[in-house]
């Protein structure tokens, strides 16, 4: 999961402190999302974001490839928006930027610290687009594929926008791939806890061996001075509750 300080979360809770983004650890085996972008006849823009777990559960890999872009309107970006592009395909109902540590867009994002900047800026994090075909591949270490985790970004949409942010085209991103939320990663000695309600013990039988989820222990039986404890402690308060009468 995420190794979250009191900070971060307080931060995140009021909505108004920004926070620095911690790293992505855990995340969903085999997960991957894509968003083609739709053919529309009021751009020449294609292509698509492609966005994966990494193999080791920490970040994830992106793919992207765009071709068509203008000749005008350079450099251009790229972001995840909070919001889902709806059926009529309006790209302004996207919302703003992914941004659950609330960077907010000022000061821009500095590329050689990720961690400050929103977590939907991936063109500021990896680089604009300058040119009408562009394709590149990088990791991020900021991005969720558990639905769980605030960074999560797999219900939500790729916008590609002009330097003046004019919104070009925009697209959902789609699940392709393993998304089940009971088959997470194992952190790699990172100590850090797995996400609520998913036990350790299974998700590792499920990751390396492939066997059956273990069956949880029977409870103890308190032993009998805990029971003999247990027992006093009744017979005090009922004594006590009887002189008070």
């Amino acid at each position: 999961m995420r190794s979250f300080t009191i900070f971060s979360l307080l931060a995140t809770a009021v909505g108004v402190q920004s926070a620095s983004a911690p790293v992505v650890q855990g995340n969903t085996v085999g997960a991957t999302f894509v968003a083609e972008l739709p053919d529309k006849k009021t751009t020449t823009l294609r292509g698509s974001v492609e966005i994966a777990s990494a193999t080791d559960g920490k970040g994830v890999k992106v793919a992207v490839s765009l071709s068509g872009l203008p000749k005008e309107g350079g450099p251009f970006i790229y972001h995840i928006h909070e919001k889902p592009v709806p059926s009529d395909g309006n790209c302004t109902a996207t919302g703003a930027h992914l941004d659950p540590f609330k960077a907010g867009e000022s000061p821009a994002c500095d590329a050689s610290k990720p961690d400050t900047c929103q977590t939907g800026d991936l063109s500021g994090k990896h680089g604009n687009i300058t040119s009408e075909s562009f394709s590149a591949t990088y990791g991020d270490l900021y991005l969720a594929t558990l639905p769980t985790d605030p960074s999560y970004f797999g219900s939500l949409s790729i916008v590609v926008h002009t330097s003046n942010k004019t919104r070009i085209s925009c697209a959902n991103f789609v699940a392709k791939g393993n998304t089940a939320p009971g088959t997470t990663a194992a952190p790699s000695g990172s100590g850090l806890p797995f996400p609520t309600g998913i036990n350790a013990t299974s998700v590792t039988s499920k990751v390396n061996t492939g066997g059956p989820t273990p069956t949880t222990p029977p409870l103890q039986q308190p032993s009998n001075s805990a029971q003999k404890m247990v027992a006093g402690a009744g017979a005090l308060a009922m004594a006590a509750a009887a002189m008070m009468l």
